[in-house]
C-alpha cells in the first residue's frame, strides 16, 4: 500500500490520466473474473439452491464494491470521463489561443496555411478522442513556432529595407541641396553685369521684403491665395532668385520669377527689367497657369530643382 493520504493526493494532469487507463482495464478485468468465479464456487458446489437471499445480496453487494474499486487510482483518486473531458478541453482552449495569435499576426507576411488546418481539427476538440486532442496540441505548438520565427524574420528584413530606403531620400536630399548650392555660386560668380535701367522707370526695391509685400497684396487680390501660398511663394522666389529684380543667370532667365527669357516678362509691361510689380504679376501667371498656386510649384522645384 501507498503511504500517501488520500485527503491530501494533487489532482493528476490529463494526460496522466489518460495513460492510466490500461490500468483501469486491467483492474475491471480482474476483479470481474474474481466476481464470476465468486458466484460460480456457489453454484459448482450444489449449494446455490441452498443460498439464502441475504446471501444473494451480499454477492451483488461485493461484485459492485469489486466494479466501483476498478475506477480508482492507485494513489485512491476518483476521477471520472467528465473530470478528463473538462481538463481537455481547457488546455484545448489555451493552445487555440495561443496558436489563434500566431496565426493572425502571419497575415501577409509568412505561410500560416498548416497552422490554420491544425486549428481546425483542435477547434472541434470536444468530439475527438482526448488523445486526439493533445497530439493536435502538439502539433499546434510546433507549427507556430515555425510560423512565429517566419514572421520574425519577415519583420526583420522589412526594418532593413525601410531603414535603406530613408538613408537613400536623405543621401538624394543632401546631393541635391549641394548641388543647388553650387550651381548657384557659379551662377552668381559667372552672371553678367546687370542691364541698367532706362532713364525715367522706377528703382526697384530696395530689398526682398518690399517686393513680397507688393506680392502678398497681388496674389490675393488676382487669386485668393492666403498665407500658406504665399509661403510658398516666398520660398519659390528665394530659391530662384533671392527677390532680386535684377537676378540672372547664365541661361538667359531674369529678374524675380527668373523668366526664360527675361524679355517674356514684358507682355505685363515695358519696365520689365527694372519694376519688381510686373515681374511679380507675371510670375504668379506663370506659376498659376503652369502649377496651379505656389505650392505646386515649390513641390517641383524639391522634386527636380527647378520649375
Amino acid at each position: 500500500m501507498s503511504g500517501t493520504d488520500p485527503s491530501t493526493t494533487d489532482l493528476r494532469d490529463p494526460e496522466q490520466l489518460l495513460g492510466r487507463r490500461g490500468w483501469r482495464g486491467g483492474v475491471r478485468a480482474l476483479f470481474a473474473a474474481a466476481a464470476v468465479v465468486a458466484l460460480a464456487a456457489t453454484g459448482g458446489t450444489g449449494f446455490l439452491a441452498q443460498t439464502t437471499a441475504l446471501e444473494q445480496q451480499r454477492a451483488i453487494e461485493t461484485t459492485t464494491a469489486l466494479t466501483e474499486a476498478a475506477d480508482l487510482e492507485p494513489d485512491q483518486l476518483t476521477v471520472g470521463d467528465d473530470i478528463l473531458r473538462s481538463r481537455v478541453a481547457g488546455a484545448a482552449d489555451d493552445a487555440l489561443g495561443d496558436a489563434r495569435a500566431v496565426a493572425v499576426s502571419a497575415a501577409g507576411k509568412a505561410d500560416a496555411a498548416d497552422l490554420q488546418a491544425t486549428l481546425a481539427q483542435l477547434e472541434a476538440h470536444a468530439l475527438i478522442e482526448p488523445t486526439r486532442v493533445y497530439d493536435l496540441m502538439k502539433v499546434a505548438k510546433d507549427q507556430s513556432a515555425e510560423v512565429a520565427a517566419a514572421v520574425a524574420e519577415f519583420d526583420r528584413l522589412e526594418a532593413e529595407r525601410l531603414a535603406a530606403e530613408q538613408a537613400a531620400r536623405e543621401a538624394a536630399a543632401r546631393l541635391a541641396a549641394e548641388q543647388a548650392t553650387a550651381e548657384r555660386a557659379a551662377a552668381e560668380r559667372d552672371a553678367p553685369s546687370s542691364p541698367r535701367a532706362p532713364a525715367g522707370t522706377p528703382a526697384p526695391p530696395g530689398n526682398p521684403s518690399e517686393a513680397q509685400a507688393i506680392a502678398r497684396d497681388m496674389i490675393a487680390a488676382r487669386y485668393g491665395w492666403g498665407e500658406d501660398q504665399f509661403g510658398c511663394l516666398v520660398a519659390v522666389w528665394s530659391y530662384e532668385s533671392g527677390w532680386r529684380v535684377n537676378a540672372s543667370n547664365p541661361s538667359g532667365a531674369y529678374g524675380i520669377p527668373q523668366a526664360l527669357p527675361g524679355s517674356k516678362m514684358s507682355s505685363h509691361g515695358a519696365d520689365w527689367q527694372t519694376n519688381a510689380a510686373t515681374q511679380i504679376s507675371w510670375g504668379i501667371d506663370y506659376i498659376a497657369g503652369r502649377y496651379g498656386n505656389p505650392c505646386g510649384a515649390w513641390a517641383h522645384i524639391q522634386s527636380v530643382g527647378w520649375y
